[in-house]
């Protein structure tokens, strides 16, 4: 699969999952080892652990959409800077129900096979920008002054 083709595959399986909950279409292009690994969860998920995380953030944030910003490809390996919006309408991964509309940078390296099925997926998560957003003191705020 071409450089091209694999950012393609990442972009459409962002889609399909986060934006649109076409969960089983998107199992499809996951390596049967398929493990995903993120900030905000300690221990790797498969493929229906994964799922799991999707239907969860979806329900919590219903109007959620998922912009892809940045995607880059070197070898098997693609890696997306994405915006994730919307408001949290029910509580989440410890955060209160809000009205504001979150905006949260979110960087991901993927790892693709030789026939393009997504093996890993390793996310970060903006957690300083998630907490400034919602107004929620951390020690790490408290030493920086507001530019």
């Amino acid at each position: 699969m071409s450089a091209d083709g694999r950012k393609k595959r990442v972009c459409n399986h962002i889609d399909l999952s986060w934006n649109k909950g076409r969960l089983a279409l998107s199992e499809q292009m996951q390596s049967k080892y398929f493990a995903y690994k993120g900030s905000l969860i300690g221990q790797p998920l498969n493929s229906a652990g994964f799922a799991e995380l999707v239907r969860n953030v979806r329900a919590a944030m219903p109007d959620l959409e998922v912009v892809v910003d940045e995607c880059i490809c070197e070898g098997h390996k693609v890696v997306t800077s994405s915006t994730v919006m919307g408001t949290l309408a029910t509580p989440q991964f410890g955060y209160s129900v809000t009205d504001k509309i979150l905006a949260i940078a979110v960087v991901s390296v993927w790892t693709l096979s030789p026939a393009g099925d997504i093996e890993e997926i390793h996310t970060l998560i903006d957690l300083e920008g998630v907490h400034q957003q919602l107004g929620i003191e951390t020690p790490l705020s408290a030493l920086l002054s507001p530019a």
